[in-house]
Formats: structure tokens, C-alpha cells, sequence
């Protein structure tokens, strides 16, 4: 009887550790909603793009590529391409999100963003949590 107790709470334990299906059914970049919700974008803070790899974007660039940060995290599978474009040609940029992971009560995932402007190419990795409304938080 002990010996099952013990399997059973150390099958709980690792259940905590494991990844989850935010897959979304498998809903690719053509599933995604078209336009993110301004509350969504600001509970983000900003997101990668924010940061030294966007800084000569302008402002609609940016948020284009926070758009694309959030598509990735909440609606792309694993290893898939968000992509997005600027103002120019030469600016566009790429996000790819890792496996969803839990911490807690949390979803969680690793992601990549790479801006490209005039043909150089700059990348970003960072982390965030979905919170129970729906956005995401990168920690920091």
C-alpha cells in the first residue's frame, strides 16, 4: 500500500513539471486572430522587440512585432515562424516559441525574436508567462 502512495505522489510531483498543450488545436499563423487587443499588448510590456533589437524601428513596427511575440506565445506550435513586416522592405522580423512548459498554475514559454533591418538580422530570447486573462507577462 506505502509503495503506491509513493507512486502516486511522485507521479503528481512530476505532473507539475510537465509541458502542456497550448497548442491550440494546432492553429497556425493562418488561425490567429488578425488584430491583438491594446490590453493584451500592454500586459506584455513592451516584449522583446522593446529592447536593443528594436531600436530602429519605428513605433507601428513595434508593435507589430509585440503582435507577432503574442501570436507566437498564444496561438503558434512549438518550432513554428510568426513573421511580421515593417514600414520598409528591409525591416521585418521573425518570432519562434519553444514547447509550452508549466511553472505552478502558469503556462509558460521560451521564445526567440529576430528583427531584421537592412538585411542584418538581430535576435532576442526571453520568457513569458500566460496570465488567467489571457496575456502574457515576460519575466524579467
Amino acid at each position: 500500500m506505502s509503495v503506491r502512495l509513493v507512486l502516486v505522489a511522485g507521479s503528481l510531483m512530476l505532473a507539475g513539471c510537465g509541458t502542456t498543450g497550448m497548442g491550440r488545436g494546432g492553429a497556425g499563423v493562418s488561425g490567429q486572430p488578425g488584430s491583438v487587443p491594446s490590453t493584451v499588448i500592454s500586459a506584455m510590456g513592451g516584449g522583446l522587440v522593446s529592447g536593443s533589437i528594436g531600436s530602429g524601428l519605428s513605433g507601428s513596427e513595434r508593435r507589430s512585432g509585440l503582435e507577432a511575440e503574442y501570436k507566437a506565445l498564444e496561438y503558434t506550435p512549438s518550432g513554428q515562424t510568426v513573421t511580421w513586416k515593417g514600414n520598409q522592405p528591409s525591416r521585418y522580423g521573425e518570432v519562434v516559441a519553444a514547447q509550452p512548459y508549466r511553472v505552478g498554475s502558469q503556462d509558460c514559454r521560451q521564445y526567440t525574436h529576430t528583427v531584421y533591418t537592412g538585411g542584418t538580422g538581430v535576435s532576442a530570447r526571453g520568457t513569458a508567462c500566460r496570465n488567467a486573462d489571457g496575456s502574457w507577462t515576460p519575466l524579467t
